[in-house]
């Protein structure tokens, strides 16, 4: 009697044993590939760090137009300063002298 029930216990073995390693296999491949699984995670910190270098660079750009709003609320000396160099502006009774770049000088004896 031990002898046909031995072959029979020896294949539930097998069977729980082989049903345990794949609930350990699919456990662990949750862990890894799930909705909160490690990739997920590290996905999450890189974009955090993307999203806080952003961060830094728009508070960075924010402070420069503060800067340019106060002198420009401010500094009438600014505001001449725009006028001339944006606008090409000029002040009643000065000349302006166009003077040709080198880079083009140089063009114009080759040619």
């Amino acid at each position: 009697m031990t002898s046909t029930e031995e072959p029979a216990s020896t294949g539930r073995r097998n069977l729980l044993t082989i049903s345990l390693l794949i609930i350990v296999v699919l456990m662990f491949a949750y862990a890894v590939f799930g909705n909160r699984g490690v990739l997920r995670i590290f996905q999450a910190e890189a974009q955090k760090q993307k999203l806080e270098l952003q961060l830094d660079e728009l508070q960075r750009q924010q402070q420069q137009l503060r800067v340019e709003i106060e002198r420009l609320q401010q500094d009438k000396n600014y505001w001449e300063q725009l006028a001339r160099t944006k606008l090409g502006m000029v002040r009643e009774g000065e000349l302006i002298y166009h003077l040709p770049d080198q880079k083009s000088q140089r063009e114009e004896a080759v040619k």
